[in-house]
């Protein structure tokens, strides 16, 4: 057995602390039974695999571990670099490689490191998690992997990724004619910067730059956007500089949230509705996905535009998965992430980017007034609680509120005429996570503090 600790196999990716729990010793284990997972499912001689990184401190030294493993095992590699996780995605799709490894810990903290990993389809690509073969590769790498290579590896580097995935962003909004607006963005010295100050030496913008040095240290603030704490500064900036709006991507560049011009933080699921909005003028009648915890006000704007809406569980590999099977156009995820057909039903927020330039230069207000425009309810924010005894509280739930309309598609969501609420448990950590919305501001804020106390009562360490 390889001395690797199972618990860094999450349900989407492996995701550890670096040295501890990954290091160039066990990555080489990891990588192989990778390796040999992507040659027996495609079942082809010599997989062509692209292979990238990201910012963080340890990211050169695995990534040269994981290229020279690959290597030994007769992998065509095909050498990214340092990208953004959208970036390398938008490589292994829009060029119909085989698969691909991320090395990359998201928005997660510095002493982390990890990997995701895909494979193509012509329908869209295939994240690998708890669903598409995560269990397979778990057993494969702590038991060991025998592979002779019957041809020699080779190294390819790839250049002009971010150029194609600009050109690839605009053409899905049909190149459309764009002001020139003021922008602060702030990646937090993560790799949302490399594609935002790509984008924008293809269309005209002031783009005030905050923290776009690469930097795994993340000397100013974790990034989190998530977190609305890590944005503060950026908030202000908008402010000072009289912009007219803010970016903050995470760590990996694949969340992207907005600020409005009066420094607000836009939800994720208004920028969903403003998406959505856009590709169904185009073709209405198409299938628009979102995650289970916020749905009332999409599911409003899909109908008003003539879409239709799938419900999906939390998480990029359900999401793509979903998309795969049923062909949709777009997928928004409460948390950040946004999902394009046309980039292999990935995230791309140089796509969502481009479809708010879009919005503001056809309107021509500000976005806190296209925000006001499409909403239609109103949201608790995500409150997490530490638990022991989650199955317990999800039970009770289901009995207190069970004159609602019940669905246990991603732990508990009931819903009423006027407003609804989902709990469900943390993929990654002992929580339980509570979401709440209504189309009657005070009703919802009322319903979420019912709540809260209720599993308050209930909850134990």
């Amino acid at each position: 057995m390889n001395d690797i600790d199972p618990k860094i196999f999450k349900a989407y990716d492996i995701r550890g602390i670096y040295p501890t729990q990954l290091n160039e010793t066990n990555i080489v284990p990891i990588i192989r039974a990778i390796y040999k997972f992507f040659y027996d499912d495609l079942k082809k001689e010599q997989p062509t695999i692209v292979l990238a990184y990201d910012m963080r401190l340890s990211g050169p030294q695995l990534f040269a571990k994981a290229k020279d493993t690959l290597l030994e095992m007769g992998a065509n590699i095909i050498d990214a670099g340092q990208l953004s996780t959208p970036s390398f995605y938008f490589t292994v799709f829009h060029y119909a490689y085989d698969c691909g490894i991320q090395i990359t810990a998201s928005h997660n903290p510095k002493e982390y490191n990890g990997m995701k990993f895909v494979k193509y389809s012509p329908q869209g690509l295939v994240k690998i998690g708890k669903p598409t073969g995560m269990d397979d590769i778990q057993k494969m790498s702590l038991e060991g992997v025998e592979f002779t290579p019957s041809t020699k590896g080779s190294i390819t580097p790839k250049t002009g990724i971010l150029e194609d995935e600009v050109e690839n962003a605009l053409k899905i909004f049909n190149n459309p004619e764009l002001k020139k607006f003021k922008i602060v963005a702030d990646p937090a010295n993560a790799m949302g910067g490399q594609y935002i100050e790509a984008l924008f030496k293809k269309v005209p913008a002031d783009l005030i730059k905050m923290n776009f040095e690469l930097d795994g240290s993340f000397p100013v603030h974790p990034p989190d956007p998530l977190d609305f704490n890590n944005l503060k500064d950026l908030q202000a900036r908008v402010l000072e500089e009289k912009a007219d709006f803010g970016l903050a991507p995470d760590g990996d560049g694949d969340r992207l949230y907005f600020v409005d011009e009066k420094g607000q933080i836009v939800p994720a699921t208004i920028i969903t509705a403003l998406v959505a909005r856009e590709l169904l003028k185009e073709k209405p009648g198409q299938i628009i996905y979102v995650d289970i915890r916020y749905l009332l006000g999409s599911t409003k704007i899909i109908e008003e535009c003539g879409g239709k809406l799938e419900k999906t569980k939390v998480g990029h590999a359900y999401i793509t998965e979903a998309m795969n099977k049923t062909g949709g156009p777009f997928a928004g995820e409460s948390s950040g992430h946004f999902y394009f057909g046309a980039t292999g039903n990935a995230e791309s927020q140089l796509a969502v980017i481009v479809s708010i330039l879009k919005v503001l230069s056809r309107e021509n207000k500000p976005l806190s007034e296209v925000v006001k425009d499409v909403q239609r309810s109103y949201e608790s924010g995500e409150l997490n609680f530490r638990v022991s005894n989650s199955q317990e509280i999800l039970d009770a739930l289901k009995e207190k509120y069970k004159d609602g309309e019940l669905l246990t598609l991603d732990g508990v969501s009931i819903s009423y005429p006027t407003w609804r609420f989902n709990v469900r448990t943390s993929n990654t950590e002992p929580l339980l996570r509570l979401n709440v919305e209504g189309f009657d501001k005070s009703e919802m804020l009322e319903k979420f503090e019912e709540l809260k106390t209720f599993i308050k009562n209930l909850a134990k360490e």
